[in-house]
């Protein structure tokens, strides 16, 4: 239920972006107030006529305004209004001139002959025939918006998604939601299945209508893929999706039928080899198909010809044990000749292992040969840290295989193969199937792979678990670096994540000078007012480290007193006092702030995990611009909620980033999701220093907790059967 309702007709339009139809504009109501009204509205100019329903807010420049959740337009009554409508610039081909003219031959039946009898315009002197159709088709275009508007507004939806829903679907939208209300879930990312549900049944949709059973299995398969599953058991699935449906197992197993033949689910049936039990499950086709071109991908590497004789293995070693600048341990040339002698290798280990000295080398190697390498990592941070420590330009996969916004493709694939001689990528523990299946499809005939990760991290955001799968299927050479290097043994947080690692609990010491510590306090409070502190002033003060470019406070939830959202709003409260802020849903950015970029953006070429600083706030244009290590990158209104706060930020967030200082709250109120991996994760984020704050009793819970969530991929199967 909205608050409040007016209506008037537009005096001025202060501000317009055309990029998202946010409006700042002035009504006077009937009542001769003069109101300003903000919002979203498309396709608005002055002299029109409309209806708002939303709220009233107090901005502390700007006064009291209007915010617009809902509109609509109406037909404005006087002939005066008619002509000013119409000379308004919404119409091509009309000038305030021939609006003038319109008005004089046609008064108050103007609107309704240019809605129902438009060709009558040739009786108006000095009209051609081209322009009237010019006009036609203007106001045709006019009309089908706002009837569609008109159409989601009544079915409940706020103007800014009904103004989304419309770029997309055109003239088509009304006949597109009528025949299926859930395509709306597939073409429009967070568009939930209860709000689905909501409009299907103002319809007429029926719980046990073909189009909310489809989609619904569908809906389900995607969450559990935002889960990191690409499959689930099918008995599984089926009572998931009956509870979910509200439906019983004839229905659900005919609609399932349907979109297997409609190729847009796949099942797939083994027996189990130690029980000897027939199982069967579920895939979203992308996902099946995914798993089964990778494996063949992965295959057509392994059984090519590698192209380098023994002799010239040797003669490779030779270069490396003659170069002064690089001390080579005997894992580490091993790793370096089998990504030589194989066309796919995979290289993990743990931090101090020398992977990096590893890619160096093989950079090294190839430069000599004469042969082309490029670098990639699944993020831009990781990336970032590839060029830095290589001296060698690296590129996210994203931006290497040239993806497509817009058409959500990759330029670069079988088609259009790298022109590389050697892949080498980074931190893969992050990479998803999808992301593998489109990697593997840009690898050149003749090309070499060099998988590159620690698989004891956290596994990607995406489903599936691909780096794991691939090292236990056994079927790709993998070399295991275990060895710590003697500067790396220096480093408490090097031996300490190795002992995590392998179940032990950390070397701990309150000496405030260490690398790693542990602080143990009793209760989130006290842990949050720690964290605060040592942000403002023991680090600042006792070591030199700034607030914003050196410490990074990570949490395991997001959700509590010591979760990211709740740490946000506390550590902004006290590291930032600057007054010049602007707001967007229930976020307040200020200049100086710490944020993060959530989501990739490749028009901006902004990247999911990019941490910034909020530079300048624009309220009167609703804009704001933050600095991304010396780049400045604008951001209009609604772009806002593409950022988010980062004095703290979650440990998958920071998977694929350094820090000088990480500081981790390990307390009961994150009982839910401490693991092992996690803590491990978070702790090798840390160049120079990691503080963990809690509780005895939950750090060792954690470090006994190696049970991970666990992921139904079918990829390791499916290598093993190679």
């Amino acid at each position: 239920m909205f608050s409040d309702e007016i209506e008037g007709r537009v005096t001025r339009i202060t501000f317009f972006n055309p990029s998202n139809n946010y409006t700042i504009a002035k009504i006077r109501t009937s009542n001769d107030k003069q109101v300003t009204i903000v919002g979203n509205l498309p396709a608005l100019n002055e002299g029109e006529s409309l209806k708002v329903r939303g709220y009233w807010k107090t901005h502390e420049k700007f006064g009291e305004q209007f915010m617009i959740e809902s509109f609509e337009f109406f037909n404005p009554d006087t002939l005066e209004e008619i002509e000013e409508y119409l000379a308004s610039g919404n119409f091509e081909g009309i000038k305030k001139s021939l609006a003038k003219k319109i008005v004089k031959k046609f008064g108050e039946n103007t609107l309704d002959i240019l809605d129902h009898d438009i060709t009558r315009l040739n009786e108006v002197s000095r009209i051609s025939k081209d322009k009237i159709e010019i006009i036609k088709n203007s106001w045709n275009d006019q009309r089908e918006f706002r009837k569609a508007i008109i159409f989601l507004q009544n079915l409940g939806l706020n103007s800014n998604l009904a103004v989304k829903i419309f770029s997309l679907y055109k003239k088509d939208t009304e006949a597109i939601i009528n025949s299926n209300p859930y395509r709306l879930l597939e073409d429009f990312p967070g568009f939930t299945f209860n709000l689905a549900d909501q409009l299907a049944g103002q319809l007429g949709f029926t719980s046990v209508s073909r189009q909310r059973l489809e989609a619904g299995i569908i809906y389900t398969l995607r969450r559990l893929s935002d889960e990191g599953h690409t499959f689930y058991p099918s008995h599984l699935f089926t009572s998931e999706c009956m509870r979910f449906l509200s439906t019983d197992y004839d229905t659900l197993d005919n609609a399932l039928c349907d979109l297997k033949a409609q190729g847009l689910i796949s099942e797939e049936s083994s027996i189990d080899e130690l029980t000897g039990e027939y199982s069967s499950a579920v895939f979203l086709s992308e996902f099946y198909y995914a798993e089964i071109s990778i494996r063949n991908k992965l295959r057509t590497l392994l059984d090519s010809d590698n192209g380098f004789s023994d002799s010239v293995l040797k003669d490779l070693s030779l270069y490396l044990e003659n170069d002064d600048q690089i001390i080579l341990a005997e894992a580490q040339k091993e790793a370096i000749k089998a990504a030589f002698k194989n066309k796919v290798v995979v290289i993990t280990g743990g931090p101090g292992t020398g992977k990096t000295t590893i890619i160096k080398s093989i950079l090294f190697l190839t430069q000599r040969m004469k042969k082309k390498a490029v670098l990639a990592a699944p993020t831009g941070r990781a990336a970032k840290r590839m060029s830095e420590a290589t001296n060698h330009e690296a590129k996210t996969i994203h931006r290497l295989l040239e993806y497509v916004p817009t058409d959500r493709i990759f330029s670069k694939g079988e088609d259009d193969p790298l022109e590389a001689d050697f892949v080498i990528v980074d931190e893969c523990s992050m990479i998803d199937t999808l992301l593998l299946k489109s990697l593997l499809d840009a690898i050149p005939h003749g090309a070499s792979l060099v998988m590159v990760g620690d698989s004891n991290q956290l596994p990607s955001v995406g489903a599936g678990n691909v780096l794991k799968d691939i090292i236990d299927s056994e079927t790709v050479p993998v070399i295991a670096l275990t060895e710590i290097f003697r500067q790396s043994k220096e480093s408490m947080i090097v031996l300490n994540a190795h002992r995590i690692n392998n179940g032990n609990l950390p070397l701990l010491s309150n000496n405030e000078y260490l690398d790693f510590q542990f602080l143990q306090l009793p209760n989130s409070e006290d842990v949050l007012g720690k964290i605060i502190e040592l942000c403002c002033s023991e680090l600042p003060d006792n070591f030199g480290f700034n607030p914003l470019s050196d410490i990074q406070v990570l949490s395991p939830m997001h959700k509590g007193v010591t979760g990211v959202t709740n740490l946000n709003v506390e550590l902004q409260k006290a590291l930032n006092g600057s007054d010049q802020e602007i707001k967007f849903a229930d976020k307040t950015f200020k200049i100086g702030d710490k944020v993060m970029q959530n989501r990739n953006n490749y028009q901006k070429e902004i990247f999911n995990g990019d941490i910034g600083q909020v530079y300048l706030i624009d309220n009167k244009k609703k804009t704001l611009t933050a600095n991304f290590d010396g780049r400045l990158v604008n951001y209009d209104y609604p772009e806002l909620d593409e950022l988010m706060l980062a004095y703290a930020i979650s440990v998958h967030k920071s998977q694929g980033s350094e820090y000088p200082v990480v500081i981790m709250p390990i307390i009961k109120e994150h009982f839910r999701l401490l693991q092992r991996n996690l803590l491990y994760t978070g702790i090798t984020r840390s160049r120079k220093m990691v503080i963990l704050i809690g509780t005895a009793e939950m750090l060792s819970y954690s470090i006994r907790n190696n049970r991970a969530v666990k992921r139904y991929t079918y990829l390791k199967e499916r290598l093993m059967g190679l």
